[in-house]
């Protein structure tokens, strides 16, 4: 089965919400997130679930002088909507569906949901459409738009955390013996990143990545693939273009996906599929890190 996002189709439920989502010609070419793209022979469904920008240090009050979005609209989701994703609708229109206050934390501070913890339970269920104007001329990055972001919690939903230092399980990516197997990127340097996952149920996973740093690949893996933290201790710096395939398995994808049966599973799976087409290694181990405990959230106001 060759796959192809030419259109989406409604399906009654996928693994992350119920929401609908824009037709894939929509979408910019440059769009900087990871999608998550479901299919089986008859439906496919396109679901955004991983910004790839860096954050800096964790802090509560955004710094003096930082810049917000010029406005923004905070809805409820609609019911009948499906998806989730975040994404620059134009060089200045910022658009967020379809997310629950603990992912938009997870977006804003570049954490995995796991290492956020706190607050009430309205914030992992209840979804908000943020539609908002960002300042100036150019447009802005990704990291400036996870700022404004930032910015936006702390100033809309009223968000106040402290950070605590705690060991958890986590997966360190390292090169793998006999080196990489990756070729590095010509893209131009101010080209956006993107990383794909393509999802084919019962079946295999194709990770298209293209002008991809490996903090960039490790913090995508830590948010939309695996159940704990990635420390990327590679220590390259270059970016890359590379495909990579995998049979997943029931930890991955916080368990949404439907098992692959015996028969299907004719790729390898994740960490013998690091090593043997990309030349890393990915290992479990465990480390301090600075993760986020909601003292107080709001609801935001009606606009």
């Amino acid at each position: 089965m060759r796959p192809t996002i030419s259109r989406v189709m409604r399906q009654p439920l996928d693994p992350i919400g119920r929401l609908s989502l824009p037709r894939v010609t929509q979408l910019p070419r440059r769009v900087a997130m990871s999608y998550l793209l479901l299919r089986d022979k008859t439906v496919q469904t396109l679901i955004l679930v991983s910004l790839i920008a860096a954050v800096p240090a964790l802090a509560q009050t955004p710094p003096a002088g930082a810049s917000g979005f010029e406005v923004a609209t905070i809805k409820p989701t609609s019911p009948d909507e499906r998806g989730r994703y975040m994404r620059m609708q134009s060089a200045h229109q910022f658009l967020a569906k379809g997310f629950t206050l603990k992912f938009l934390v997870s977006a804003a501070y570049n954490l995995p949901p796991r290492a956020i913890s706190g607050g009430p339970d309205w914030i992992d269920f209840e979804r908000y459409d943020i539609l908002a104007a960002t300042p100036g001329e150019a447009r802005p990055t990704l990291d400036e738009q996870m700022a404004m972001l930032r910015k936006l919690l702390d100033e809309r939903f009223k968000l106040a955390f402290h950070t605590e230092a705690k060991e958890l399980p986590v997966f360190v990516l390292t090169v793998a013996r006999g080196g990489i197997k990756l070729k590095e990127s010509t893209a131009p340097p101010d080209e956006q990143p993107v990383l794909i996952n393509t999802v084919y149920p019962t079946e295999k996973i194709l990770l298209p990545a293209r002008n991809a740093t490996m903090a960039q690949f490790a913090s995508m893996l830590q948010r939309a693939v695996l159940d704990r933290p990635v420390v990327d201790k590679t220590n390259l710096s270059a970016r890359y273009d590379f495909d990579l395939e995998w049979t997943p398995d029931d930890t991955q994808f916080g368990g949404a996906l439907p098992p692959v049966p015996p028969q299907n599973a004719v790729k390898p799976d994740l960490f013998a599929a690091l090593q043997q087409q990309l030349g890393l290694r990915l290992d479990s181990s465990r480390a301090a890190i600075d993760t986020i405990v909601i003292d107080r959230v709001q609801k935001p106001t009606e606009n």
